[in-house]
């Protein structure tokens, strides 16, 4: 594989290229990819999978009219042509008046922060096969589970640079360690499946195969003998599996784009009270090892830990530069690039501040709800806030988490939700998004 050295060249070179073809402005983004997987099932080998990706994207301006290309074939006269063919699409391109590079005073200029995010990812087949094995046999291990999905470890190594024509060249690494387990429990048409998985920036990071394992075990049988429940209002806990997303449909709401479009059902809402005031939500790409921690975004910009949410309050929009440019605000280190295509937006480790209340507490409060730890579907309106999805779990009664149930569907609006919610003092720094235990009370319930 390259160094960052290396792929910092590329895009230097493409995005010189570009400019002395008759560019205006250009930016170029570099990516290769190196990536192993094993999986397996029932104590047996059932495929590896190796794969090895270079490709580059090129974005010209000529004008306020621009275009963007991609390739993986980077010799020097397929370069030439991409560039070409680059400036000749852009030509006939619509204008676009809030389209444009990032502004250049604002452009990360030094070293950017070490993040410690690239551990080589040199494990082989062997090291991933054990791996996959443990964590499989673990899960099948557990009294009750008849049958098994399998279970996988993957390892990759992603190299990224970016260059633009403007005064701004840099690149990382990072790597990615996974570890899975799928297993059904009960026989028949009783029959329950359920998963867990673990990943990793590094390997020694990585949750044991065999905790991850057995977790998925456990969650299968757990689900075994699911009760019926009458439909109604109810409190509802979401369980951490499930309750980043509940910040997954607010990110959609503070997007530029959803913003610039008007539709956004929190369209008016910067600077108002839109969560309980006991919300602070985070967003930190400075995390050492976070699994979407960045020096840079996808412009060039620097970024920095920033309160999305203080005390309830939307304090900021996700702006890249041209959403920015349309709403008279700066952008916020927030734009985040593909290959191909313009920039749009992206949170790095986002997470909502643990509350001060034991999540045994908040379900033993509860004479009869629901502890959500599934969400099936995506039923939600960005525009209104109409939340509606196929959910599973467990019946609460009275202070007690009793029975599994399936097959309901919970339903609210995002904006009552937001403000009915109360977070546990459980948040743990598991995935790229992260949220404690969160009760709603008051949501509608349809049971099966």
């Amino acid at each position: 594989m390259l160094t960052t050295e290396q792929a910092c060249d590329r895009v230097h070179d493409i995005v010189a290229r570009a400019r002395a073809a008759g560019a205006d402005a250009s930016d170029a983004v570099f990516a290769i990819d190196r990536s192993l997987s094993v999986s397996v099932r029932m104590g047996a080998l059932e495929e590896v999978e190796r794969s090895e990706n270079e490709e580059l994207g090129l974005r010209v301006f000529v004008g306020r009219r621009s275009a963007s290309v991609s390739t993986s074939d980077l010799g020097s006269e397929s370069l030439d042509t991409l560039v070409e063919r680059a400036l000749a699409m852009a030509r006939e391109a619509p204008e676009d008046k809030w389209a444009g590079l990032a502004p250049a005073e604002r452009l990360l200029r030094g070293t950017p922060p070490h993040l410690d995010l690239d551990d080589g990812a040199n494990d082989d087949p062997q090291t991933l096969k054990a791996r996959a094995l443990a964590a499989e046999d673990a899960a099948r291990a557990v009294p009750g589970v008849t049958n098994s999905e399998g279970g996988s470890a993957s390892a990759s190594r992603t190299l990224m640079a970016l260059a633009t024509s403007h005064g701004f060249t840099g690149g990382y690494a990072q790597t990615s360690h996974g570890v899975s387990a799928s297993v059904l429990a009960g026989s028949g048409g009783a029959m329950e499946r359920d998963h867990a998985h673990a990943s990793a920036r590094h390997a020694r990071m990585l949750e044991a195969p065999e905790i991850v394992g057995r977790r998925a075990g456990e969650r299968a049988v757990a689900r075994l003998n699911p009760a019926k429940l009458a439909s109604g209002a109810m409190p509802v806990v979401f369980d951490r599996r499930v309750s980043s997303g509940i910040l997954g449909h607010f990110l959609g709401a503070i997007g530029g784009a959803a913003i610039t479009r008007k539709t956004s059902f929190l369209q008016d809402m910067l600077g108002k009270q839109v969560f309980a005031k006991s919300i602070t939500i985070c967003d930190d790409p400075h995390r050492p090892r976070g699994l979407r921690s960045r020096p840079f975004d996808g412009e060039g910009l620097p970024v920095l830990p920033i309160t999305l949410v203080d005390a309830g309050m939307l304090e900021t929009w996700l702006l890249d530069s041209a959403s920015a440019r349309q709403l008279n605000l700066e952008p916020t280190g927030h734009a985040s690039r593909g290959i191909a295509g313009a920039p749009g937006v992206a949170p790095s480790n986002l997470y909502m501040a643990s509350g001060s209340t034991p999540p045994e507490t908040l379900v033993g409060e509860i004479d009869h709800g629901i502890l959500v730890t599934e969400l099936i579907g995506q039923g939600v309106n960005g525009v209104t806030g109409d939340y509606s999805r196929g959910a599973a779990g467990f019946l609460i009664e009275k202070g007690e988490i009793t029975r599994p149930v399936s097959e309901i569907t919970i339903a609210g609006n995002l904006k009552d939700m937001f403000l009915a919610l109360t977070p546990a003092n459980d948040l743990e720094f598991r995935f790229g998004i992260n949220a404690p235990t969160l009760r709603i009370d008051g949501m509608t319930i349809a049971g099966a």
